[in-house]
């Protein structure tokens, strides 16, 4: 398994030639998904080696993230099992970037376990049915998340209208969103941010990508970030690549480091333009960090 002082020292080298304008190509922080440890491996850090990573992050990031997000509004959204150090991370990156992160939602396990499926549905219908503008297209997940993306996301930062208050109050009643720092306008973008992989991942993934499917659909753009072993087999990200429903999104799987969290930003950045793609490990098939 590589070590951690390979995976900190690769994504530093990945930052400082972005910064330099050096085009990257295949990735470059793990081994091939034939060989990728399982998500109960985990490298012990070494503390002296992650002081390093986050100081170089620190000085070199104000730089890289300068104006890249400037005047888009961001929600950050997380799943369950979501690390609050890699939250954190992303919110702070965001703020660099110079986006106004407008608020932090939580999708449950509610939501998300095919389980409640069906529940889950039966609150968007009703309470979505005389709406304007929310689809009945697409398969379940992708009909719940039109509703969801109706009350909390738009193509630009937007007021928080009637119907979105209704939409947004309907699915946290049912326990299916969790207001974590109730949002304060209609987002332009979201970040998404996954925990690492569980046995109940593979299944949640399939759900993850119809919902931010719709939110892609319905705003500029969406991130989804997550440590390593999301993108491994049974990961959440891992499925997300895998889906149609989510192939005009962004994946970043190097959330759980500090120079992956502004990889993240630069992926959003990436989308703001009107580019998605897969970044972050080897298993990304857009290589390590988006083109300068």
């Amino acid at each position: 398994m590589i070590n951690f002082r390979y995976h900190v020292v690769s994504l530093a080298a990945a930052l400082l030639a972005l910064a330099v304008g050096v085009v990257l190509g295949a990735g470059l922080l793990d081994k091939p998904a034939s060989e990728a440890p399982s998500g109960e491996q985990v490298a012990e850090a070494d503390p002296a080696v992650a002081a390093f990573e986050s100081g170089y992050v620190g000085r070199t990031s104000p730089k890289l993230l300068d104006q890249q997000l400037d005047g888009e509004s961001v929600l950050v959204m997380t799943t369950p099992g979501a690390n609050a150090a890699d939250i954190k991370g992303v919110t702070t990156s965001l703020d660099v970037a110079g986006a106004e992160v407008v608020g932090e939602i939580g999708l449950t396990a509610k939501l998300l376990d095919p389980g409640g499926r069906q529940f889950a549905e039966g609150v968007a219908q009703q309470v979505g049915e005389d709406v304007p503008g929310i689809s009945a297209d697409g398969d379940s997940y992708a009909r719940i998340g039109a509703a969801i993306a109706r009350g909390l996301v738009s193509d630009k930062t937007a007021k928080i209208d009637d119907d979105a208050t209704t939409l947004r109050t309907a699915f946290v009643e049912g326990d299916l969103l969790t207001l974590e720092k109730a949002p304060k306008r209609r987002a332009s973008m979201v970040v998404i941010i996954t925990g690492a992989r569980t046995s109940s991942s593979g299944d949640q993934g399939a759900s993850v990508a119809g919902i931010a499917g719709s939110l892609d659909a319905s705003s500029q753009g969406v991130v989804v970030a997550g440590p390593a072993s999301s993108s491994t087999a049974g990961g959440i990200i891992d499925a997300l690549r895998d889906d149609d429903q989510a192939a005009s999104l962004s994946t970043v799987d190097v959330a759980d480091s500090p120079a992956g969290r502004v990889v993240a930003t630069l992926a959003l950045a990436s989308e703001a333009k009107g580019k998605s793609g897969q970044w972050g490990t080897s298993r990304s098939a857009d290589g390590a960090v988006p083109a300068a």
